[in-house]
């Protein structure tokens, strides 16, 4: 006999278990940016290592993953939130993304100094929009967010061709310079196009867990799986979906690095369906049950943004005491002058081999779990508004 839809106040783990193995996985790209070879492009076929090209493509499901949950998780708000009242606070909690990628994670997560020399607008700055634009899309039957997510996704690669030097254009479809003088650079590295799209395609997504257990994960498997046939039909044409095409290299495992290399700035048809169609497949796994060794990663999918909030800070502090121990200063990790050097200016000689990246991405995840702990607690056992927005 199939199982009920949740309770209005029930907590669903298969999509807090998701989203804290994604939120995992992310700090180990963020512990490679600040202790990695600089220079180094993981990505680039030509110059890489496989263990290294997987430890980026990885953490390429990380984005993609949030930005749909977050649309998933705005339509099951709909069970203790009025419309109206829904709205309001996906167009506050946008604007306060906004507001703590421009000034917390800039100035005291990744750059350490507040001379916004150089900012980039990466992913809670198209977050903070994408929940502004879902505030406007909640007022709207479901279907409006399917379609809406669907021809942004699927449409954007459309306008790969288009080369327009505005910082309009920048913001939408870049990546580019929004502000580029020697004084000052802003560049948009999360164009808001598709990822508005992916968040409202989450919201759609939200409509299955009205379903019984059975009936949602019959779904969950078969879009998951057809998103999955599509990226690799496409790919294979190797015509539409991409701006970069795959090409055969100098051993067969080279040749997969390439054919799975889509573009993520801003993210390609392609880059998209080879994310979400695993991730769909993932909440199908995880909808009865959770296993046990994953237990800790659910704790952290119940507070991702205080988990975002305090794991730039760390990493980046880590780095300072490592220079410090090494060169007796760490002046490096405070300067940010221009788009080569950020969000620092790398030491001389600096960098770590992939095998001590994993030990450092280890001890992170470790320091930082007991904290994601307690501050869960606090929410489950709290009723102050604002902690909704941590």
């Amino acid at each position: 006999m199939s199982s009920a839809p949740a309770a209005p106040h029930e907590r669903l783990e298969s999509i807090d278990l998701l989203r804290g193995v994604i939120m995992i996985l992310m700090a180990l790209d963020h512990v490679r940016d600040f202790f990695g070879v600089p220079g180094v492009n993981p990505t680039n076929v030509a110059t890489t290592t496989v263990a290294l090209f997987f430890t980026r493509w990885v953490t390429h499901f990380c984005a993609p993953i949030f930005f749909l949950l977050t649309g998933t998780g705005a339509f099951l708000s709909r069970r203790r939130k009025s419309i109206g009242e829904l709205s309001a606070f996906l167009f506050t909690r946008g604007l306060w993304m906004i507001f703590l990628e421009l000034v917390i994670v800039r100035c005291f997560g990744l750059q350490f100094n507040i001379d916004y020399r150089v900012t980039f607008l990466e992913v809670l700055w198209a977050l903070g929009w994408a929940m502004i634009t879902l505030a406007l899309l909640v007022r709207m039957p479901a279907v409006v967010s399917l379609l809406f997510g669907v021809v942004l996704v699927a449409g954007h690669n459309m306008l790969d061709g288009l080369r327009i030097a505005h910082p309009l254009w920048a913001i939408i479809h870049g990546p580019g310079f929004v502000i580029n003088t020697p004084e000052h650079i802003v560049f948009a590295a999360y164009p808001l196009v598709p990822w508005v799209g992916v968040t409202a395609l989450g919201y759609a997504l939200g409509q299955l867990y009205d379903m019984t257990a059975a009936q949602r994960r019959l779904w969950l498997g078969r879009v998951g799986g057809s998103l999955i046939v599509a990226f690799i039909a496409l790919r294979l044409i190797n015509v539409y979906g991409d701006p970069f095409p795959w090409s055969i290299q100098r051993s067969p495992a080279f040749t997969l690095l390439s054919f799975l290399n889509t573009h993520k700035y801003p993210p390609s048809l392609l880059f998209l369906l080879m994310t979400l169609g695993p991730a769909l497949l993932l909440l199908r796994l995880w909808d009865a049950s959770t296993p046990r060794s994953l237990g800790p990663a659910v704790i952290v999918g119940r507070v991702p943004l205080f988990f975002f909030l305090i794991h730039f800070p760390f990493i980046h502090l880590l780095a300072v005491g490592v220079a410090c121990a090494r060169y007796g200063s760490a002046h490096w990790f405070f300067e940010s002058p221009s788009l080569d050097k950020y969000p620092f200016t790398p030491p001389p000689e600096w960098g770590c081999s992939l095998a001590v990246i994993y030990l450092i991405w280890l001890a992170v995840v470790l320091a930082l779990f007991p904290v994601c702990r307690w501050f869960a607690a606090v929410k489950a056992r709290s009723q102050h508004r604002w902690l909704s927005y941590l």
